[in-house]
């Protein structure tokens, strides 16, 4: 992700969600962490891509992320940590509801 100034980060979160996310769902949140991405990312990618990845295990690059954040100035640090975090915390209420209604929808198949 390009470093984005935090006010400009908080003033996309409020035009997408409202204020107090009051208008964020499962659905706009993984959609809004991937037009983000792909918006600030600097280029296009066109060609083929070699991931260089020192890390063996999901453990391993889970370390080298926040390893990483550590080094980053505050602000690049607390957009990093908090576009995870809401994906995390929607992704896991999307599951929540998942459980919730297969109930509604196992004779279905």
């Amino acid at each position: 992700m390009k470093p984005v100034k935090l006010e400009e980060f908080r003033n996309l979160v409020k035009a997408e969600f409202g204020d107090g996310l009051k208008h964020a769902t499962p659905a706009n949140v993984r959609e809004f962490l991937d037009r983000v991405e792909t918006d600030v990312l600097p280029e296009k990618v066109s060609h083929r891509i070699v991931i260089n990845e020192p890390c063996n295990s999901y453990e391993e690059v889970i370390k080298d992320f926040f390893a990483q954040i550590l080094d980053l100035p505050p602000e690049e640090a607390v957009v990093a940590l908090w576009t995870l975090a809401l994906d995390l915390a929607f992704g896991a209420i999307e599951s929540q509801y998942a459980e919730r209604f297969a109930s509604l929808f196992h004779d279905m198949d």
